[in-house]
């Protein structure tokens, strides 16, 4: 069964977010993976899965081995959801910079 997985589940645990940011500058291998965890190898194969179902990780078969790269167009769907809210926030820091300024400046 191939069941799709929502990718803000997938990115809510932290184990899952420290898998992406493993692979984001280089492909790696299950075992590879597995090796930088305090976990056991099938809990970070499940993870794997995980990424897998939902894109965020693609993977790439080499001989033997199967290696897991970040799909940059799913993690980009990603940005694109999240980049309107931290517009707010900026847009929300910003302002209250510009107020304490004003306040700082007539102290």
């Amino acid at each position: 069964m191939n069941l799709r997985r929502d990718v803000f589940q997938a990115i809510a645990d932290p184990t899952r977010r420290a898998i992406l940011l493993l692979v984001a500058s280089q492909s790696m291998t299950a075992g590879a993976i597995a090796a930088n965890f305090d976990t056991a190898r099938p809990t970070v194969s499940k993870h794997l899965q995980i990424l897998t179902e939902c894109a965020l990780l693609q993977q790439t078969p080499n001989g033997r081995e199967i290696h897991y790269h970040i799909n940059a167009q799913k993690m980009k769907e990603v940005a694109d959801f999240i980049e309107p809210f931290r517009q707010m926030w900026d847009d929300r820091f910003n302002k209250l910079e510009s107020i304490m300024k004003t306040y700082q400046a007539n102290k």
